[in-house]
């Protein structure tokens, strides 16, 4: 999912302005390799494991959580519904075969990846930041590692990621609403100081 590059959203603050203050956080873009809907129901046991077999990781099935590989991730949307996100490294898999099989097992696999743009916040006031645009708890205790949970960001719906136990989140957004999400996260770091990092492909790991 190779996300616009924040140098052609409009309207947003320069890396000139990012720097007047110290910087607190790392805004980056996130260049996606998938971002990839599977949908099915985890009663049928051959959906379940077919989906292991294909994206080499098992479903979650409790609300908010999410599975993490070396490349990508599953993250939990709904009863049915599963959003596996990967970096342009990962792998060789072909789209229409996952889908075969995964359709064939009960499921169904829809690609969406050029319908996502993501960016990265990081630093020990990201959480912060978020809560100035989101209703969500991003304290630690209340959004741990490996949770994931579809909100606002502003007036934007968003999915947000916690990877690890880092202050890192992932933002995730439909691409239409790319240009106001992305002037929402400046806005909202402005007053901590923030700096832009270069665009980097997904990655599960901390920076």
């Amino acid at each position: 999912m190779a996300s616009a590059c924040v140098a052609d959203l409009a309207d947003v603050p320069s890396n000139a302005e990012a720097r007047e203050a110290p910087a607190a956080i790392t805004l980056g873009e996130i260049a996606m390799g998938r971002a990839w809907n599977v949908r099915g129901d985890v009663a049928r046991l051959p959906f379940v494991s077919e989906v292991q077999r294909v994206l080499g990781l098992p479903l979650p099935v409790q609300a908010m959580t999410s599975a993490r590989g070396e490349d990508g991730a599953l993250l939990w949307l709904g009863p049915r519904a599963w959003l596996h996100i990967a970096g342009v490294s990962a792998g060789s898999l072909d789209f229409d075969t996952a889908r075969r099989r995964i359709n064939a097992a009960g499921g169904a696999l829809f690609d969406l990846s050029a319908s996502y743009v993501a960016w990265s916040i990081c630093g020990a006031l990201a959480g912060r930041v978020l809560n100035r645009s989101c209703p969500l708890d991003f304290h630690a205790d209340a959004f741990a590692a490996g949770q994931c949970a579809q909100s606002l960001l502003g007036h934007v719906g968003a999915l947000f990621y916690r990877p690890d136990a880092s202050s890192t989140f992932v933002v995730t957004v439909a691409r239409s609403f790319a240009a106001d999400a992305w002037q929402t996260l400046c806005d909202t770091a402005k007053s901590d100081g923030y700096r832009m990092a270069s665009p980097a492909p997904f990655t599960t790991r901390s920076p």
